[in-house]
């Protein structure tokens, strides 16, 4: 059996046997139910994006527990927002477990982002509501200049801060409740995902 280097480096790094699978899919994904690690075949790939996923669906596998299978009850809209704010803590947590990532991410979203990859080139982010600039800003980084208002800033900062699954629930209601008074509550899911928007989030 032919085992990709970058399969056997997502295996070791989730410290189990999750199954790695390439497939014609819009983005990334995790299932966290049957443990298989999805990674899109993209005409663009690079082995820096690659890692980057890698990375990132890892981070889901070690930090993203069962209890993201379970909806918010007070609207289900918020699970809109979940993902997002999920990406952010596993993203952190992942990086300072394995330190060697800070660099693959780096990497795999410059290439994104100047392959243009987020579709903000030309576009006057000041246009778009909080949360995509929160999810934009947690992925790029450095790569690009976000600003946010006095008012948004306690929310961004909460999001930024988050460490445990109960900080990203506090935080997500939170957003929420932010949107749904200060800004258009979006029936679509939050725009430049990387990942699957629900990572096998099952409504059913």
């Amino acid at each position: 059996m032919n085992i990709k280097a970058s399969d056997l480096s997502a295996r070791l790094l989730a410290n189990e046997n999750l199954s790695v699978i390439r497939a014609r899919t819009r983005t990334a994904s995790f299932d966290i139910k049957a443990r298989v690690l999805t990674l899109p075949v993209w005409k663009d790939m690079t082995p820096e994006i690659e890692d980057m996923l890698t990375g990132h669906e890892v981070g889901h596998a070690l930090y993203t527990g069962d209890e993201y299978l379970v909806p918010i009850q007070e609207d289900r809209k918020i699970m809109t927002y979940l993902n997002v704010l999920e990406d952010v803590r596993i993203e952190k947590l992942v990086q300072r477990q394995y330190p060697g990532l800070v660099s693959s991410f780096k990497r795999g979203y410059a290439v994104l982002y100047n392959e243009d990859f987020f579709q903000v080139a030309g576009v006057d982010l000041s246009s778009r509501n909080v949360v995509d600039r929160i999810n934009l800003k947690a992925k790029c980084r450095d790569l690009v200049e976000v600003e946010y208002s006095a008012k948004e800033q306690p929310i961004v900062d909460q999001v930024m801060a988050v460490e445990t699954w109960e900080d990203v629930i506090e935080a997500c209601k939170a957003l929420y409740a932010f949107m749904k008074e200060n800004q258009k509550v979006e029936e679509d899911a939050p725009q430049y995902p990387i990942s699957d928007e629900n990572d096998s989030f099952e409504d059913s």
